[in-house]
Order: C-alpha cells, then structure tokens, then sequence
C-alpha cells in the first residue's frame, strides 16, 4: 500500500501540531510537505520535522493525496483560487480546517467535483488531546473519509457528522468548549483565593479536579448525571454547591451561551 503525500497549506499553530501529530503517528518525513510564504517558520519546520517545505503552493500540492487548508478564513478564497490549476489536474482530497469557510464556497473557489473535507478541531490538538468534528462532501471515497480521519486522529479524537450545518454547533461546543472551562476554572480559583488558599494550591486544585473529572467521565463510560449524583450525598456540601448551581439556572446559562455561539458561527459562515 502506497503512502499518501500530505501537504500542508498555512503552518501556524494547527498546521504545525498536524505534521507534529502525523510524524509521531509514523507517517515518513519524505511523505509531508509544507508551504507558507514566512521562510522563518518553514526553516522551524525543516530542521524540526526534516519534511519538505516551499514557499509555493502549487509545489507542495502538484503530487499531494491530501491538501490541509490551514489558512485564516479571510484569505482562503485568494489561495484556494490560486490552487484551482493544480487541484483540478489530479483531484486530491481537501481538508479544510478554517472555520465558517462552507464547502459550497471552497468548491466554487477550487473549480467544481473537488472532494472536499470539513474539520472543525479546537486548540487542545497542540497538545494532541483535542476534538475534531468531520463532514465530507458527496465526491469524498470510502478511502478518503479513511485518510481524513487519520489526518485529524494524530492530534486527538474525530467524530463524523452527517450534515455541515452541524458543524456550526460543533464550534459553539468542542471549538469554543475550551474557553468556557478556562473560564470556570478562573472562578474556581479565584474563589478558593478569596476563601483562604493561596493562588499555587487553588490553581493545582482547580486544574487537577477538572483533569481528574474529565478522565473519569472517559474511563467509566457512565453518563455524567450518574457520575454527578455520585459524588453528591444528600446532606453534604457537594449538595449545597450544586443548589446554589441550579437556583440560578446554570443549565439554561449554558444553554444560552451554545446558542449564541452557534448563532455567531452561523453569522460567520454568511458574511464568508
């Protein structure tokens, strides 16, 4: 079985841990190519990872399998209709990872009939523990969807969606996620500060219960009603915690914040 050529278009942070990721999954350094127009960050990439690297897309994508677009959503339209030629000559598949960027306005841009990849990932894939979501557009094969999912498994895991509208909800969940607990965590600590703790101990505390709850939840397999009701003995003080949680309606806050966030990634996806 031959090994696919990947090349990465946009090595900031998310191109950058994807090669990461695909080097430490044992894809061959020879099989990855990377394009940016910064010469710092490709000379980063060549003597950390020894891949190929290029100033120019159309080198990095003319014998590609797969094309990652790791680009900023506002200048996809000028790349991707620079690569128009080159993709259109042998049809790779596309895997896009800017959010708001619909696969309707990526096929316009790369000429029609491409097979096109979405990928929603969040920022903890630069640590390899993040959460991808995948759509695949109807020109995608069984073996491409397969090469796409261990593109994205390399930094964490991949979930597939059947709709692309789904992947509006995915930002406002998995995309956004991670700054909704940054911020819980804050409060935490903030207020075990305030109630005595000095700040080293309550941020260990906060990060550690977070971590500790996060792989419990993984490792059980149990709902998470189960696994709060658990911990939660009738009389105790989880008990009164959580009172003070629901009085003020924590569940329709978040409930709140998802729709608001999806709505704006629904703005987003207009205005692209």
């Amino acid at each position: 079985m031959t090994t696919p050529v990947i090349a990465v278009i946009g090595t900031g942070n998310m191109g950058s841990s994807l090669i990461g990721g695909l080097i430490d999954d044992g894809h061959p350094r020879g099989k990855i190519w990377a394009a940016d127009p910064s010469k710092d960050k490709l000379a980063y990439l060549q003597k950390t990872f020894q891949i190929h690297t290029t100033e120019d897309n159309d080198m990095a994508v003319k014998a590609a399998d797969a094309v990652i677009l790791a680009i900023k959503p506002e200048i996809m339209p000028t790349v991707t209709q620079h690569l128009q030629a080159a993709i259109q000559s042998h049809g790779p598949l596309i895997i896009s990872i800017a959010a708001g960027t619909r696969e309707k306005s990526l096929q316009h841009w790369l000429g029609g009939r491409v097979p096109i990849v979405r990928a929603m990932p969040n920022t903890p894939a630069l640590i390899k523990c993040g959460a991808t979501a995948l759509f695949a557009n109807q020109y995608v094969t069984p073996k491409q969807r397969n090469l796409a999912e261990s593109i994205l498994r390399a930094v964490g895991v991949v979930v597939w969606l059947d709709k692309e509208s789904q992947l509006d909800t995915v930002t406002a969940l998995s995309g956004s996620g991670p700054a909704y607990f940054f911020f819980m965590m804050e409060a935490l600590q903030q207020s075990a500060e305030e109630l005595g703790l000095p700040q080293d101990i309550a941020r260990l505390l906060t990060l550690q219960t977070a971590l500790g709850a996060a792989r419990m939840a993984i490792e059980s397999g149990l709902p998470l009603k189960a696994l709060r009701q658990r911990v939660t003995s009738k009389g105790g003080t989880t008990e009164q915690g959580i009172a003070v949680l629901t009085q003020n309606d924590f569940t329709e806050l978040f409930r709140k914040t998802l729709k608001a966030a999806k709505l704006r990634a629904e703005e987003l996806a207009k205005d692209a």
